[in-house]
This record gives structure tokens, C-alpha cells and sequence, in this order.
């Protein structure tokens, strides 16, 4: 079953743009789903649950490099066309 978007559980962007992955403390990116926080530097995928983005190593889930290279291809499609809806969804 697809999850819907509630605006009571998105998270905010100005507070995605200060959260920072906690192993590399690089930034994270928000997935086409909007459902995890992408550390590519880590290669993890962290669950955001009712809105709050889970930060912690032991919540986190391994990405493998075929997943991780179809991640920051979705992600500059977004970029590169921010108007449109994200694919899959």
C-alpha cells in the first residue's frame, strides 16, 4: 500500500538543509518518495517516520551501489525539473 503525503509529516526543507548525515556529516538527500534521507557519502538510507527524519546508524538501511546510482539519477531529474511530480509517484 502507497503512503500519502499528509502536510502534517512533511518535514520542513529549511530543516532538511541543516541536517547533515551522522556517520560522514555530509548532507542528505531527500529520496523520490519522500519517505528517507540519502547519505551517498555513506551509501544509507535514513526512514523519515510522521515527519521526523530517524538519524540514528542502527534505524538506517544499507544502499547498494545499482540502488545508489538510480537514487542521484532520480534525484537530477528533480533537480533539473523541480516542477514536475517525482517518478513513481
Amino acid at each position: 500500500m502507497a503512503r500519502r503525503f499528509e502536510p502534517r509529516y512533511v518535514v520542513d526543507v529549511r530543516v532538511l538543509e541543516m541536517l547533515v548525515c551522522p556517520l560522514t556529516k555530509t548532507r542528505l538527500t531527500l529520496s523520490h518518495t519522500h519517505e528517507e534521507l540519502i547519505s551517498v557519502a555513506a551509501r544509507l538510507a535514513f526512514p523519515i517516520r510522521l515527519g521526523v527524519p530517524m538519524l540514528s546508524i542502527d534505524e538506517a538501511r544499507e544502499i547498494d551501489p545499482e540502488e545508489l546510482q538510480r537514487i542521484t539519477a532520480l534525484a537530477a531529474l528533480a533537480a533539473a525539473n523541480p516542477n514536475e511530480p517525482p517518478a513513481g509517484a
